[in-house]
């Protein structure tokens, strides 16, 4: 008599993503009630007004894929430093957009 051991056959479906150089976020300035798009390299500490921004990684979904970008940020405001450090997801603005008494940021795409 044979006994077969049960075998677990797993298939990654891994998502494949393209790093980009660049991300595009728009900026809400809330006291001047004006919004921007600011273009922020990769690795590059920017500064604007108020804000320092450093994106860590910037990827867009796999080309075949519906297309989605997705990118690491640090935020920090001259007066109280760090106000945010996370994903930023262009498809679903709404989950973790920096939302401070005086800036909004949402990420628009990953160049």
């Amino acid at each position: 008599m044979t006994i077969l051991s049960g075998a677990l056959i797993w298939q990654a479906n891994a998502l494949a993503y393209v790093d980009k150089n660049v991300a595009v976020v728009r900026i809400l300035n809330k006291a001047a009630g004006k919004t921007q798009m600011v273009n922020l390299p990769v690795g590059q500490h920017t500064e604007f007004e108020k804000l320092a921004i450093t994106v860590k990684s910037c990827k867009q979904t796999d080309p075949f894929q519906a297309e989605n970008f997705f990118a690491f940020v640090e935020i920090s405001k001259n007066s109280e430093g760090k106000i945010f450090s996370g994903w930023m997801n262009a498809n679903e603005p709404g989950e973790n957009p920096v939302q401070n008494a005086d800036y909004d940021v949402w990420l628009v795409k990953c160049e």
